[in-house]
C-alpha cells in the first residue's frame, strides 16, 4: 500500500493543519489539525480520502498552515 511521509518543523508551539487536495482544488483529506509543540514532526498519509477510501494514483497538493504561515507543495502518489 502506498504511504507518503511528510516532515515539518515548528519553531514554537503552533496551531497547524495539513490538508491534501486534488489538482482541481478539492479537499481530499485533512491529516493533521491541532496544536503541536516546537520541533520536527512526521506524519504519514496512506493515500485515502476523508471517508477512508483509497484515492487514485496521480498528482496531489498538500497545504501546510501554521499560525500566519501557509505553504503548498505538489506530491505524486504512485501505486
Amino acid at each position: 500500500n502506498p504511504v507518503t511521509t511528510i516532515t515539518y518543523e515548528l519553531p514554537e508551539l503552533s496551531y497547524i493543519s495539513l490538508s491534501i487536495y486534488d489538482m482541481t482544488g478539492g479537499l481530499v483529506n485533512t491529516i493533521v489539525s491541532g496544536r503541536y509543540s516546537a520541533g520536527v514532526h512526521k506524519v504519514k498519509w496512506n493515500g485515502t480520502n476523508m471517508f477512508g477510501e483509497t484515492v487514485p494514483a496521480g498528482l496531489y497538493l498538500y497545504q501546510f498552515k501554521a499560525d500566519n504561515f501557509v505553504q503548498t507543495r505538489k506530491m505524486l502518489l504512485i501505486k
